[in-house]
């Protein structure tokens, strides 16, 4: 559009080289307020200034020092297609002009020197600045209608002067239901100048234009065409145009349906139902004629439908007003009700009209219930609490709110609430939680017990309570405490039977809550004649149950039952804590029990440990005994120690070392051996097993020995037997200067430490059984079917014989026998039934007997007897009678070995005894079998016993090995290296006799 006044100057201007006309020409525009000029002599310097700051326009002459104005021109329109760009110049043509013209040029201007150029240049950049303002101007509103257009919340039409649809938006056509043609987009300025289009751009030829209204969702209905139509012919005739317009619904003409009505289209489908506010405004050109009208539309079908529920959301709370049980009063100054809520029974018993006619607001809640200038001050005072009494004359506790209101010619609200029970509940808290503090310094379960019961009718207001403790000895549940209350109503309780067939024994059996209403009408109810009827029996975990009950049907509300849940939770707490804290107290009695138990065992052990260093340094069995009673004794670990053994009658025990305090305590008191009413060493060595006497002190008139023993402090006695394999070296006896010194700990280290010493004399006999060269060789006949030799010889009817041999390896014990009178296959297969054989090997046979070796599941006898020092000389074994023969070394008590044989056989009986010197015999002995391997030493009892060395021999050695496993070259190279051993012992010991002859002969 053309101003009406004269268009200013541009405010910035670029002009560029160096012509005579430039310099006037920028005096002229800087002369303009508010106008700058910049001056660039070249085309560098221009776009180097361009580059800076973009003025409104830039003038540059045609000829530049260093290049022309049109390639200036060129290098601007690729950097900025709108700046005003004109070229001037005093010497133009007509082709200049085309070229400027070409390349874009804003205006190009050619200037007389005589026709005022100054000034026609002015007004030519002046109008090409202003063009380009409005061309921006332009491509702005443009561009606002193409935001507009595009925006997919806002339905947006186009229409023609006569209201036809000239174009719109997709959201436009997806509401009003456009046909496809019309859903592509021209974008236009609103006076028609097309300035974007989309890709799908439709001739208007193809198409034919329709009014508005008469588009296919909008003809659903007569009255929304209407609507429409109405709308778009106020913008039509020049006006603003608007409405609410609902689409798909299923009013007629005449409906009066409001917006976000959910009345349906009486088919209940409302997918197509749409709430639609339409906009139109007219658009006018420069002359202000109508050239077209915008219609814009917004669907509100949210915000219609937040409005219906707003509508049933007040119907809601007209509802819930009259449901609720807060009362709502609404009075004026006076205290006359000017409103009263329906619901106002609730809490005052009366109806609305009767709350009217028992006067005033201060004749319901009191007088001066509030301060009516604090109220004005505040506008609201809220928890105002009062006590009123309803119709049947029962008090309730009220919070009152009051506040100014202006409603219904009323200007007070009252907003009551009934809080007797949270009252109530209150008070309860508070009487429980001081019991519960009480509950922290009861110490017993029946003083906790007492508390609950008293505190039952102040926090339930149940005037019977009681409580049952759980006694798993007897599994019954008995009344530890009971109230006052339970006694008239009921009596005293009686213990029940916890099988869960009564209702105490029901709550605790199942762990179930049991609130009964009137508890005659429970078939388990064990006292008819009680008259308790509103009861409650409310588990205590494990440690029993808590009654609480009335007389009254019906007396439990839900803030009774939590109560009473609260302060048997609150007992069973307290029961519980004093349960943990007796558990606590005992863990600590049994730590610290545990402690003197282990500092005594520290002791012991310790002493233990000196008693295997002495046994380890001991040479004699005497050293063994004195050095065990003396350090049992020393520093005060116990008051006397001594062992003793049987005599040979085997009745009395005769000491053998002792140390400690003994004060004639052996000498006054002889300790025979039996089982029950003597000393307890007699009663170890009757029976062979530990005897310990805890309270030496608790039988005085039943044991004579007791006396004598508590007369010199001995207030507790151990006595363990020393057994090593089986054989008893005696017994030893301990006693302490306290009772009960000997722990289960303490007794299985006495038995270990009796097993040790035995083990040390049974050592030390042995050695010496290895030194003496004093025997004495013992016959025994012995009567006892399960023995080996006992049983080959009477299955097979022979004599057996044990030859020796006997040797343990890893595979078993390995014994040689001879056979005489059969065959030695019926004696192996004889053998090879017993389950103590576990294989069976010929050695050698002949017609009538021959050598077997045994490989045996357990130890032989001899291997036994060795472990005392004892040789296994020989046994023989006829179907009548056995007979074995051993050699007992000099120091080994004989009459010993004879009871070990009795503890092996059923009977066995002393033949014959006589003492052998076996010097020579067992020096060359020792010395040829210590040479001698194992492999070496079976290799050759196995040819001796085969009859390879009889003359004839009656096996080879080739049968020999194979009855070995190994190959004949082997058996002849352990044969001669044998026979090497046995010659060396022999004659290298002669040889050594001969040399200590001679030496002695040639010493001075």
């Amino acid at each position: 559009m053309t101003p009406e006044s004269s268009t200013p100057a541009p405010s910035r201007l670029l002009l560029v080289g160096d012509a005579t006309w430039i310099e006037p020409f920028a005096d002229a525009v800087a002369s303009e307020p508010g106008t700058t000029v910049r001056t660039a002599p070249t085309e560098a310097h221009a776009l180097e200034a361009l580059r800076t700051r973009r003025p409104d326009a830039v003038v540059t002459e045609h000829r530049l020092p260093e290049g022309s104005g049109l390639d200036l021109l060129r290098a601007i329109r690729d950097r900025d297609p709108t700046l005003p760009v004109i070229v001037a110049t005093a010497s133009g043509s007509e082709a200049v002009a085309s070229e400027a013209i070409a390349a874009g040029v804003s205006d190009y201007v050619r200037l007389d020197p005589d026709d005022d150029p100054v000034s026609k240049l002015l007004d030519r950049v002046t109008s090409a600045v202003e063009a380009a303002r409005l061309d921006r101007a332009r491509r702005d509103r443009a561009r606002q209608f193409d935001a507009m257009f595009r925006d997919a919340r806002t339905a947006t039409w186009v229409l023609d002067a006569d209201g036809s649809v000239d174009r719109m938006n997709r959201t436009a056509a997806e509401l009003s239901g456009g046909r496809g043609g019309t859903d592509a987009t021209v974008l236009a300025d609103p006076e028609g100048t097309v300035v974007d289009s989309n890709e799908s751009v439709v001739d208007s030829n193809e198409d034919v234009a329709v009014p508005i209204w008469e588009l296919p969702r909008w003809s659903d209905s007569e009255r929304v065409r209407s609507d429409v139509r109405r709308v778009v012919q106020t913008a039509l005739d020049g006006g603003f145009g608007n409405a609410v317009v609902i689409r798909g619904s299923d009013r007629d003409d005449a409906g009066e349906r409001e917006p976000g009505d959910d009345r349906g289209n009486g088919d209940g489908d409302d997918d197509d139902r749409a709430v639609i506010e339409l906009s139109a405004r007219p658009v006018t050109d420069e002359r202000g004629e109508l050239v077209s009208a915008v219609v814009e539309g917004v669907d509100i079908t949210d915000h219609a439908d937040v409005e219906r529920d707003l509508r049933r959301s007040e119907e809601l709370h007209r509802v819930t007003l009259n449901n609720m049980t807060d009362t709502v009063l609404i009075t004026d100054e006076e205290g006359e009700y000017t409103y009263v809520c329906p619901n106002v029974h609730f809490i005052f018993g009366y109806t609305a009209e009767e709350i009217r006619e028992l006067g005033t607001i201060d004749d319901l809640l009191g007088e001066d219930l509030f301060d009516r200038e604090t109220l004005a001050e505040e506008g609201v005072l809220k928890n105002i609490e009062c006590t009123v009494t309803d119709e049947a004359g029962r008090e309730h506790t009220l919070l009152v709110n009051v506040r100014e209101v202006s409603i219904r010619d009323g200007t007070l609200l009252y907003s009551c609430r009934d809080i007797t029970k949270r009252k109530q509940r209150e008070r309860a808290l508070a009487t429980l939680q001081e019991t519960a503090r009480e509950f922290l310094y009861a110490g017993t379960d029946a003083e906790i017990a007492r508390h609950v019961t008293a505190d039952t009718p102040d926090v339930l207001g149940l005037e019977a309570a009681a409580v049952y403790r759980f006694d798993p000895d007897a599994n019954a549940l008995r009344p530890v405490a009971y109230s006052d209350g339970m006694r008239a109503v009921h009596g005293p309780p009686s213990p029940v039977d916890a099988d869960g067939e009564t209702l105490v024994g029901h709550a605790f059996v199942e762990d179930e809550r049991l609130f009964l209403d009137d508890v005659h009408a429970d078939d388990r109810l064990a006292d008819r004649s009680t008259d308790l009827r509103s009861v409650a029996f409310i588990p205590l975990g494990g440690n029993g149950v808590f009654v609480a009950g009335t007389t009254a049907v019906g007396a439990f509300d839900e803030v009774t039952r939590e109560l009473a849940d609260l302060l048997a939770a609150t007992a069973e707490a307290a029961f519980d804590r004093i349960v943990r804290e007796e558990r606590l107290r005992e863990q600590d009695r049994e730590l610290q029990r545990r402690n003197d138990r282990l500092t005594a065992l520290n002791r012991i052990n310790e002493t233990i440990r000196e008693v295997d260093r002495a046994l380890v340094r001991a040479e004699t069995r005497e050293e063994v005994e004195h050095a065990v009673c003396e350090l049992l004794t020393g520093d005060d670990r116990f008051r006397f120690a001594w062992i003793g053994s049987t005599d040979a009658t085997g009745e009395t025990l005769t000491p053998r070392a002792w140390a400690g305090a003994e004060r004639g305590y052996l000498d006054d008191q002889p300790v025979s051996v039996a089982a029950d009413g003597v000393e307890p060493a007699g009663r170890t060595a009757a029976t062979g097993e530990m005897s310990v006497v805890g309270n030496v002190p608790g039988g005085l008139r039943e044991e004579e020995w007791r006396k004598a023993a508590v007369s010199r402090d001995y207030l507790s006695a151990i006595s363990v037997p020393l057994v090593y394999n089986e054989l008893t070296y005696g017994v030893l006896t301990v006693y302490a200067a306290e009772r009960e010194a000997f722990s289960e700990m303490v007794r299985e280290v006495f038995t270990e430490l009796g097993e040790t010493i035995a083990s040390a004399i049974s050592a030390i006999e042995r050695k010496n059984a290895l030194l003496t060269t004093s025997t004495t060789r013992v016959e025994f006949a012995v009567e006892d079917p399960t023995f080996l030799l006992s049983r080959l010889a009477r299955d097979a009817s022979c004599t057996v014989s044990y030859q020796g041999g006997a040797r343990q390896t890893t595979e078993g014990s390995y014994v040689f026998v001879d056979v005489e009178g059969t065959t030695v296959e019926s004696v192996a297969a004889v053998a090879r039934d017993l389950l103590v054989v576990d294989s069976v090997r010929e050695i050698n046979a002949t017609e009538t007997g021959g050598v077997l070796r045994l490989r045996l599941s357990r130890p032989f006898l001899a291997e036994e007897l060795a472990d005392h020092g004892v040789v296994f000389h020989s046994a023989s074994a006829t179907p009548a009678s056995t007979n074995v023969v051993v050699d007992v070394p000099e120091g080994v008590d004989v009459s010993r070995i004879g009871r070990l044989l009795e503890e092996t056989f059923e009977e066995t009986r002393l033949v014959s005894k006589r003492t052998r010197d076996r010097t020579a015999e067992r020096d060359l002995h020792s010395r040829f079998l210590g040479d001698l391997t194992d492999r070496q030493l079976e290799v050759i009892q196995t040819a001796y016993y085969g009859g390879f060395f009889e003359s004839p021999r009656e096996r080879s050695g080739e049968e020999i090995a194979e009855t070995l496993d190994i190959s004949s070259s082997a058996f002849y190279q352990h044969a001669r290296t044998v026979q090497r051993k046995l010659f060396s012992a022999l004659f290298d010991e002669r040889n050594a006799d001969a040399a200590d002859v001679a030496d002695v002969a040639e010493s001075p």
